[in-house]
């Protein structure tokens, strides 16, 4: 499966890295890392270097409690960045945001693909993905980055996730947004307890078998921090780890901040899932 994002193809015909740039100042993990637009093109520069198909940049951490952000200040942060990377670097480039104002500055200034984690139901996304004609990924969450993890409950997380994500989808085919341009994420930490993320990754394959591409964000999460009592710098390997099981399952996009690392496991991981037992 190939997807054109505004003009540079993203393959997905095997497992590809996205690789994460945050421009902002709070983030998790790369928070004030990468707020210039030197820092942040020198990122870029690496990750396109390493491996990563795409490169996703956001300019409002989604942790969770993290402060909403103004449409303006959102765009300040990430528009001079695309720009800059459009006009370097002949790699994808997906805009992280919810709002439509952003997706519109976004893919105006180079981005070619929107990945939303609240997969277009902000008034007035759904409207402006369908007129920017552009891939959309579109992710669970139960809640908002300020309220996702005050006490996520589900009866049947793995199933309630599915039908969440079809519904969107549903939703988008009669936006006239094409099924074929469509992407998941089953939005692993974003409202959902750690029991809850495993379980999701347990069975990563039931969404994979709604028949689109599925992306899958684990790098350096928190439930690896809770389960593993461990830093967010001493995550890698359980990413690794984490991001293999996904590939194994059938994901076809993997979020991650360690680009090089992640190219090279999850393609050992493709090359034994392509061995002929025959």
């Amino acid at each position: 499966m190939q997807l054109d994002c505004a003009g540079k193809i993203l393959d997905l015909t095997e497992p590809r890295v996205m690789g994460i740039l945050n421009v902002t100042p709070d983030s998790f993990s790369d928070g004030g890392q990468f707020v210039s637009i030197e820092t942040a093109l020198m990122q870029a520069r690496q990750m396109a270097a390493e491996g990563a198909a795409i490169l996703d940049i956001g300019g409002e951490s989604t942790r969770p409690g993290a402060k909403v952000v103004p449409a303006e200040v959102e765009i300040a942060r990430v528009v001079p960045v695309i720009e800059a990377i459009h006009r370097e670097l002949d790699v994808a480039i997906s805009i992280d945001t919810m709002k439509p104002e952003v997706m519109r500055a976004a893919v105006a200034a180079g981005a070619g693909l929107i990945n939303d984690v609240q997969a277009l139901q902000v008034d007035g996304a759904l409207a402006a993905a369908a007129a920017l004609d552009v891939p959309i990924c579109l992710m669970h969450a139960q809640g908002t980055p300020q309220t996702m993890q005050d006490d996520p409950q589900y009866d049947d997380v793995v199933q309630e996730v599915i039908d969440f994500l079809l519904a969107r989808v549903a939703a988008c085919e009669a936006a006239d947004i094409a099924r074929d341009k469509l992407i998941l994420d089953p939005g692993f930490g974003f409202g959902k307890q750690a029991q809850h993320n495993l379980r999701l990754m347990k069975h990563l394959a039931n969404l994979v078998g709604q028949g689109l591409p599925v992306l899958v964000g684990v790098s350096r999460k928190s439930m690896i921090g809770k389960l593993l009592k461990v830093s967010t710098a001493e995550r890698l390997s359980a990413s690794l780890s984490l991001a293999t099981l996904a590939v194994w399952q059938g994901a076809k996009l993997i979020r991650s901040h360690d680009v090089k690392e992640t190219v090279q496991a999850i393609a050992m991981c493709h090359h034994v899932m392509q061995v002929n037992d025959g």
